[in-house]
């Protein structure tokens, strides 16, 4: 454990940095995995809930890349993933 006054400061801030940011990934995961379903459910019986949870999705990745909370390069990567699904069902 550090003595230092700074260095015990900067643990209390990076650990509440780190609670945040895996908040938000924890939630970019799960708003992913229900577009995904939505996107195969949709599929089948052309439910008008996939368009939604896909936009909810790619508004929460750009969001949490835009604050620094993911790299920009794979909310565009996980974005791009998320599309090629929706476009290959709905073809």
């Amino acid at each position: 454990m550090a003595n230092i006054k700074s260095q015990i400061k900067r643990n209390r801030s990076n650990e509440r940095r780190r609670q945040r940011n895996q908040a938000v990934r924890s939630e970019l995961k799960t708003r992913i995995k229900s577009a995904a379903r939505a996107i195969e459910d949709g599929s089948e019986d052309g439910s008008e809930d996939a368009p939604e949870a896909v936009r909810a999705a790619q508004k929460r990745l750009g969001k949490a890349a835009s604050k620094g909370r993911i790299h920009k390069n794979q909310a565009a990567r996980r974005t791009s993933r998320l599309m090629k699904k929706a476009v290959a069902t709905a073809e």
